[in-house]
């Protein structure tokens, strides 16, 4: 459902995140890598993260479910992109880093800690991962999306059990003109 949404809306969606002010995110991530460390993109969208860490000098990976995205993904970052889910992406060596902004809460909550897990095996030990999903709890449909929406205790209890460790936790508000008071949970995770 949410595959054929971006595929469908795919130049709107692309319009809609360019510009959307990420730095405080990305210096909060980058942070914990290396400078040209090899960042993963999981679920990468426009493109418009993959092409900043690439322009800021690590190797970047990245992958999108939908073909749309992955085709302007591609002209947009300079790097290449995959098209596959997350359960299926693979890459010959560990990553440094993961960043999946936005693009987990399309998993649904029954295949979040299978989708973390398998994702946590491209990881490096001690690498970082970067998540986000919108604040709340449960599963809802919205505007021809799914989203599995999770508070702290939520992303504890997905965590639980895994190799995934919760280093830093926060909300922020959308940055997207007219839509301030969504909130966003983000969080940075290590594997241990």
């Amino acid at each position: 459902m949410s595959i054929d949404y971006y595929n469908l809306h795919a130049d709107a969606f692309v319009a809609d995140t360019l510009a959307v002010a990420m730095q405080s995110l990305y210096d909060r991530f980058l942070l914990y890598l290396e400078p040209g460390a090899h960042i993963l993109d999981a679920g990468c969208g426009s493109g418009r993260d993959a092409h900043h860490f690439f322009q800021q000098g690590f190797r970047v990976s990245a992958f999108d479910a939908s073909a749309e995205l992955v085709r302007r993904a591609r002209q947009w970052s300079g790097v290449e992109v995959a098209c596959c889910r997350f359960e299926e992406y693979q890459t010959p060596e560990p990553v440094d880093g993961i960043w999946a902004c936005a693009s987990l809460l399309h998993v649904p909550h029954d295949r979040l800690q299978p989708v973390f897990a398998h994702l946590a095996s491209l990881l490096r030990q001690g690498g970082i991962f970067y998540c986000s999903f919108k604040y709340g709890s449960g599963e809802r449909q919205h505007g021809g999306r799914c989203f599995t929406d999770l508070d702290e205790q939520g992303l504890h209890s997905v965590l639980s059990g895994g190799p995934l460790a919760c280093v830093e936790l926060w909300q922020t508000g959308d940055q997207r003109p007219g839509r301030e008071s969504e909130r966003w949970l983000n969080a940075l995770l290590r594997k241990s």
